[in-house]
């Protein structure tokens, strides 16, 4: 495993009604919602190191700070990109953008914590 800073990802969509606000619950527009675009953002963060990573391993969502700043309407392609900002040990520290066909809609940074599946589900189903 060798992570350095810099390594990034894009994740490209076309809204649709099943991402809007209206859908998933965090408001009543049919715009594209916040938990879509955090969704994209994760995404995108996963992509930057997944090939940098040990078979057995993943990377598992801790925080994310996201600004949501423009509406961006259905039928709308939004492309969330992610970088590789720091790493230290298994923590890893994103920043995190997003723009439409007319701009910038989001950014924000997002932590992820590298973590050995098996182990990790096994964490889980022991809950």
């Amino acid at each position: 495993m060798s992570l350095e800073p810099g390594l990034e990802a894009a994740v490209e969509r076309i809204v649709t009604e099943a991402d809007t606000a209206r859908a998933l619950g965090s408001g009543d527009v049919d715009v594209f919602g916040t938990p879509a675009l955090i969704a994209a953002c994760e995404e995108a963060s996963v992509l930057a190191v997944k090939p940098h990573l040990d078979d057995e391993q993943t990377t598992v969502g801790t925080r994310i700070e996201l600004e949501h700043l423009a509406p961006t309407p259905v039928g709308r392609r939004v492309t969330a990109t992610a970088v590789l900002d720091g790493v230290d040990g298994r923590s890893l520290t994103f920043i995190v953008s997003a723009i439409d066909e007319t701009g910038e809609i989001a950014r924000g940074s997002h932590n992820r914590v590298i973590v050995g599946r098996e182990r990790f589900l096994e964490t889980a189903n022991a809950r």
